[in-house]
This record gives structure tokens, sequence and C-alpha cells, in this order.
């Protein structure tokens, strides 16, 4: 598996029984505290791997140092943070590469494990799948209003303890249930194309067109809110520009929600496409386990026009 789809990470064969998921992601941080930027950065790393149906095994850091404006002390306490989740991961971190740049980045190079018959792909989806958001949207709004002074400290703790939890429970819940791996046809992580980026792909990749509840979004606190007050970030109209073309609404013209599934998200939630049943009984799994972001059904795959979304 390469290019072909747009899916979240390559997948090699080795034999019958095994195949190397491999994947790699970087940014600059959202957050002041360098140990929770380095938490982020690896919980986003991982991602991938758990999106392709797999485990993480190997993690190499991928660090850019601004030696002349911070003091070496950050780097380690981001490197620490990121080591944390790759442990919580059940990962190993064996080396990685550090450069002198003017601006602090940190993300990983990871790889995985699967099964060639257990490999998820971000096609598959069949016209009466529902589909499952893992965690709520409004992370890239919400990061926005928090490097603008506007977001308390609670809020920002909030978001640091979402953006940092792995999608390995998810993953984990359908790998011990056959009945739920049989019902799950295609998966994706909703990251920097934002929601309807995402489900776009999704909808191409498998033929289909995707309907999407309005009312059924998870949205973080506070994040229509300063949606409406213009606290965008920039990658969401660049989101815009390019996926509005296959988007159909009937909301106002840069209406708060509408622009929310424009926000690129960062450690997003994962998105399922399932048989309704299945998606009933992982929700429910979810719930006795005790997983805490907000999961929910947000809506359906419909035959249509390859990667039309609908947001009614």
């Amino acid at each position: 598996m390469g290019t072909e789809t747009c899916d979240d990470a390559g997948v090699y064969r080795l034999n019958d029984d095994a195949a190397l998921i491999q994947t790699v992601d970087f940014f600059t941080p959202i957050v002041d505290d360098p140990y929770d930027f380095g938490r982020i950065a690896a919980a986003n790393s991982l991602s991938d791997v758990y999106a392709m149906g797999g485990r993480p095994l190997l993690c190499m850091n991928i660090l850019a140092c601004p030696t002349k404006s911070m003091d070496p002390s950050v780097f380690r306490r981001v490197v620490e943070g990121g080591l944390a989740v790759i442990r919580e991961a059940g990962a190993l971190l064996v080396g990685g590469h550090s450069i002198e740049d003017a601006e602090l980045k940190y993300g990983l190079s990871v790889t995985g494990l699967v099964h060639p018959q257990r490999v998820l792909r971000n096609g598959g989806a069949q016209p009466g799948d529902m589909l499952v958001l893992t965690k709520p949207l409004g992370t890239g709004i919400l990061s926005t209003a928090i490097k603008g002074g506007l977001a308390s400290a609670a809020t920002e703790r909030r978001l640091v303890d979402l953006l940092a939890t792995l999608n390995r429970l998810p993953m984990e819940i359908i790998a011990a249930d056959e009945v739920l791996r049989a019902g799950v046809h295609g998966c994706t992580d909703i990251t920097g194309f934002g929601l309807f980026g995402h489900v776009h792909e999704m909808a191409e990749a498998s033929g289909a067109s995707i309907r999407l509840n309005r009312e059924a979004l998870p949205i973080l606190p506070e994040v229509l809110g300063f949606a409406g007050m213009g606290i965008i970030p920039e990658g969401a109209y660049r989101n815009r520009d390019h996926y509005r073309q296959w988007v159909r609404s009937d909301l106002p013209e840069m209406d708060s929600l509408e622009m929310l599934g424009y926000d690129p998200q960062t450690s997003g939630g994962l998105l399922l496409a399932m048989g309704s049943d299945a998606a009933l009984r992982l929700q429910d799994e979810l719930g006795r386990r005790g997983y805490l972001p907000e999961c929910r059904i947000i809506g359906e795959v419909l035959s249509g026009a390859p990667g039309l979304i609908c947001l009614a």
C-alpha cells in the first residue's frame, strides 16, 4: 500500500502473517509546555499506525532545535514527553535525528505491525455503514484561542489531555473482538485536512458519498463561540478553499459549524466506517472501558457521487 488513495501510512507485506506499517509526522508547538508538546506530537505520529489497524513497534525522534534562542533543557523535556507516550503505546524509542533550526519542531517516524488480512484502509466504506468518530472536534480553533491568550488554563489542560490521548483503546477493542473486526470496513484519522477533508478522502476512495449529521458532531466546549469571534486557524481557510467543492450544506457561508468541518485537527480521533451493529457495540464497549473522549456516530455512507459530503 502506497500513496494511491491518500491512506495514513505505507504498508509492506513481509509474509503471509506480517506486514510493516511506516509513517512519519512532525510539527511546531501548539502548546507552551515542552513536555506536553512532546506528548501531543508523539500521540499524533502514532495515530497513523492505529488508523491502519496495526500496533506501533519502533519509533525514531525527529527534532529541530533553535539552539540560539532556547535552553537545551527545553529540547530534553520535549523528548521526555514523547518518550512517555511511546512507552504508553507499548513501543520502543530506538534513536532519531536532530538538527539546528530557527523554530522548534518535533515528531516521530513510526514502524508498526499488522496482519496483512487486517489492514484497514480509508477506502472500503460501504453504503449503509455508520461513521464513528472517537474524539471531539475543534482542536485547531481551540489551539488558536490558547495562542491568542483567550482561553483559560483549565481549557488548555483539557485540550492537552485530549491531544495526548492515544487512539490505542478503540483499536485494541476492535482487534480483540472478531464481530467488531468484521464490521469495520474503512478507517482513517482526522488530522490536518479537517473533518471534511478526511471524510472526502474516505468517500472518494470508497466510491461513495457520505452524509454527516451536524447535530451529532462531538464538539469541544467553547469552540463554536471562538469560531463565531473569528478565532479560526489559517489552515481551515486553506482546507475550505480546496474541499468546499465537495461539500453540500444549507448553512450560511462562513458559518461556525461549517468552518468547524474545515478546522485542521492535531491528534484527532479515528473515523471508522462500520456496520450499524458493530458501531453501537464499539460505543458501548468504549463506555464500559472508561474511554474519556466523546465518541459518537456522526453520519452514514451512501450510494452516490464519489467523494461528495452532505452536511444535514
